[in-house]
């Protein structure tokens, strides 16, 4: 059985509706202006970024899932802050490719407002 690596998303609703309308299966494409999709390495990190979430449109949502390591190796951890300030950065392009190697479901872990 092929290695999984488990990743972390804070979300708006916006974002997550377009995640359940998905079956919990894949994320939506990216704005124009966003050119990369982030998922963090770590909850505690998850829910330091989605504080931003909360404060910006009321509520808050950190999810997680799991992504085929043979997909993940492409990319390295990004660090970009303290030592759990971690993340990968996957090109809007392979976002696709991504949803792809998914495996499961996206789960909801926790909600704030």
């Amino acid at each position: 059985m092929e290695k999984l690596v488990t990743l972390y998303r804070p979300c708006a609703q916006k974002e997550l509706d377009h995640v359940i309308a998905s079956g919990f299966k894949r994320w939506p494409p990216r704005l124009p202006e966003q050119p990369i999709f982030y998922p963090v390495t770590n909850k505690q990190y998850a829910k330091e970024v989605n504080k931003w979430n909360v404060s910006q449109f009321g509520k808050g949502f950190i999810t997680k899932f799991f992504v085929k390591e043979s997909f993940m190796s492409r990319f390295k951890v990004e660090k970009v802050g303290g030592n759990h300030h971690t993340e990968w950065w996957i090109p809007a392009e392979q976002l696709e490719e991504l949803n792809d190697n998914i495996v499961g479901l996206i789960e909801i872990l926790d909600e704030e407002s």
